[in-house]
């Protein structure tokens, strides 16, 4: 699964392999375990051992060890449209994720995107909510270095791999009107998208434009032998050429 490790923040799959660069995690709706893909393994989804709800023995759960257990060397903040344990909060943002760093280390840093309600509890315990493994969910956890933390909202982010694995990041306000894959990503890339995701009256399939069409995936769709549906999927990805827009 997916996860960062506190105190060296490094990409993890599941509870040993260090890494730095990325992980995603992919859980399909009903499915507890999920499967994992890791930067330079592409295509290779492997199984995770334990499940999600589990609250040790997978590398999700690793990787808030210290954001749900205190710990004085980890500073973190985390942010979620559907924060724990605060109704009827008044937003049209959908941001889920944590930001990670260990104090003892220089460049020990990690950001964590998620799809998760209510999730996580910060200092209480490690609780995935059992009613969100109906949904299908995405979690990328991405190792960065310290300084990035401060321009990730506005600016490209690299990570800390030995490469470095850049990332650009594309944020649409709660105002705007615009449909961001047609609008936004099909100009920036320049290149045919397929997309899954929600579907709605904006959003339609257009061919017309050699290279740079933009293609809905049809569902279902098998991760590795897990079923996924767009009724029941929370996560949205675009393919370009083979690289993953999350």
């Amino acid at each position: 699964m997916l996860t960062c490790r506190i105190v060296k923040v490094f990409c993890k799959q599941h509870q040993n392999a260090k890494m730095q660069g990325e992980v995603v995690m992919q859980t399909a709706p009903a499915q507890s375990n999920g499967k994992v893909l890791v930067e330079g393994a592409a295509a290779n989804w492997a199984g995770s051992p334990v499940a999600v709800t589990a609250d040790n023995g997978h590398s999700f759960a690793k990787a808030l060890e210290h954001v749900i257990a205190v710990n004085a060397n980890n500073k973190f903040i985390s942010y979620n449209n559907l924060p724990p344990d605060v109704p009827k909060v008044k937003t049209k943002s959908n941001s889920k994720g944590v930001l990670m760093m260990d104090t003892t280390n220089a460049d020990a840093a990690a950001w964590i995107v998620h799809t998760v309600p209510g999730f996580p509890k910060a200092r209480t315990g490690y609780l995935f909510p059992p009613a969100e493994i109906q949904k299908g969910h995405l979690l990328i956890c991405l190792t960065i270095k310290e300084d990035q933390i401060d321009t990730i909202v506005t600016k490209d982010t690299a990570t800390a791999a030995a490469v470095g694995l850049k990332v650009t990041i594309y944020s649409k306000g709660e105002k705007s009107r615009y449909e961001i894959y047609r609008k936004i990503l099909l100009k920036k890339l320049k290149s045919t998208v397929k997309v899954w995701t929600a579907r709605d009256n904006k959003l339609k399939s257009d061919c017309r434009i050699p290279e740079r069409n933009i293609r809905l995936v049809t569902s279902p769709i098998s991760v590795n032998g897990d079923q996924s549906t767009l009724e029941n999927d929370v996560s949205h990805v675009c393919i370009i050429k083979l690289i993953i827009v999350f």
